[in-house]
């Protein structure tokens, strides 16, 4: 369920020291979490075995990740309160202080397009690849009708296959090919069960339309009719530091942008900081991250060099303007969104209604991690911010219990000596 007209207040102040009781609490107040709800996001048994037996095979016990909430954020002018499941140290928190920032310059901006997933069936031992695409598109219309047949509830809700499209690979390893499209609106499913049911179902017309053989029958992930977009605008005076002028700052994350343009081994670096972002609202919102992650890098390299996701510009009045378009394969309906329980919990802690909703804070997170990453890189370097939080995963390591795991963080940040050894030290110190 949608979060009310008046929305949320995403800014929560002083998050950092605050308890998990504490947090789970404000963020409850905030977003108006059900008791249900914040009760359910406490538990330590949130998914039961029974549930998890039905999810996958072979189940033998349950991984937990730590889930956290991304405040700040304003996007479309409302605000929203964003669930993460990951495991490494600085990504909420650069998402939520890179959102501080856009909030004082208006806030993220996203959209996303048609909701349409793509099929493909592969056809070979074919005489005339040409002359069998021409037979294909001459019976589009029995073909779609034929797929819709198959999905009358999908095509109720106002989606269904939209279109075909048929390919000729003239050569390959195993001679001439056909594959054939099928462009399907699957509105608020991820739509994979949907799309490779219509494949196999059309899979032995569209063989004989073509005189020959069927084989794939399947998703395609490389979701390029179904993307999501986002934009931001940051001043210059907004990304001021301590010892850098703002308008330095721009410079710095513009030279960091050409060179991710421009080289793979950066582009690679610089993606990944993206779907640092994007990944754990997908894992915390029950989505296949594998499928996002397989669309991503897929369509970073769709002109045949792999290159940045996101772009990085400065307008005529040197305002900073960050933009990111990638596919966004999500659902809200079926799937683990429905089976379990922690999904669903995210789903209405961020007021997410629809799978559009999900694509496109998911893309904003995204560029928020990614002007992180760079603004990072343009001033004090990638290690210092993220070595001061990994620091407390040092002193657990190290042994530390309660209040040392604070004060020994504090310690090893204060030295830049975040090590083990060094955690392992200041522990028997305290202690003694």
């Amino acid at each position: 369920m949608s979060y009310p007209a008046n929305g949320p207040n995403s800014r929560i102040a002083n998050m950092r020291a605050m308890t998990p009781a504490q947090r789970l609490a404000a963020v409850g107040d905030a977003a108006g979490l059900s008791p249900e709800d914040r009760a359910l996001l406490q538990a330590s048994n949130a998914l039961p075995m029974q549930t998890a037996d039905g999810m996958i095979e072979n189940v033998i016990g349950r991984l937990e990740l730590p889930l956290g909430v991304a405040t700040n954020f304003t996007i479309n002018g409302v605000d929203r309160l964003i669930p993460m499941a990951v495991e490494e140290p600085s990504v909420v928190a650069a998402a939520s202080y890179m959102a501080r920032i856009a909030r004082d310059c208006g806030g993220f901006h996203a959209s996303t397009t048609d909701p349409v997933m793509r099929a493909q069936v592969q056809i070979l031992q074919i005489a005339d690849p040409h002359g069998a695409r021409q037979r294909i598109l001459a019976a589009r219309d029995e073909l779609v009708d034929a797929a819709n047949g198959r999905d009358k509830v999908l095509v109720g809700l106002g989606g269904g296959c939209r279109d075909i499209e048929v390919h000729v690979f003239e050569k390959s390893r195993r001679g001439a090919m056909v594959v054939v499209h099928l462009l399907v609106d699957v509105r608020d499913a991820m739509g994979a069960n949907t799309v490779n049911t219509m494949a196999e179902f059309l899979a032995p017309r569209l063989a004989e339309l073509a005189e020959g053989t069927a084989r794939l029958r399947i998703l395609s992930n490389l979701a390029d009719r179904r993307l999501a977009r986002a934009w931001v605008r940051v001043t210059p005076q907004a990304l001021t530091t301590r010892t850098m002028q703002g308008a330095e700052v721009i410079e710095g994350i513009l030279d960091a942008q050409a060179l991710a343009e421009v080289d793979p081994y950066r582009a690679a670096t610089h993606n990944k900081g993206i779907m640092n972002g994007i990944d754990p609202v997908i894992v915390a919102t029950g989505n296949d991250w594998r499928a996002i992650e397989a669309g991503a890098h897929a369509f970073a390299a769709r002109d045949g060099c792999y290159t940045s996701l996101t772009t990085w510009e400065k307008d005529r009045d040197g305002n900073l303007i960050g933009t990111l378009e990638m596919p966004m394969a999500v659902g809200t309906v079926g799937g683990a969104t429905k089976t379990h329980p922690m999904a669903a919990a995210s789903l209405r802690l961020a007021g997410i209604g629809s799978a559009a909703e999900l694509a496109e804070i998911a893309v904003v997170v995204g560029l928020a991690q990614n002007m992180a990453a760079l603004r990072a890189l343009a001033t004090e370097g990638i290690q210092r911010g993220h070595m001061a939080l990994h620091a407390r995963n040092i002193a657990i390591v190290a042994g530390a219990k309660g209040e040392e795991i604070d004060e020994i963080a504090r310690r090893l940040s204060a030295d830049h000596d975040v090590r083990v050894e060094r955690a392992r030290d200041i522990l028997d110190a305290l202690r003694r």
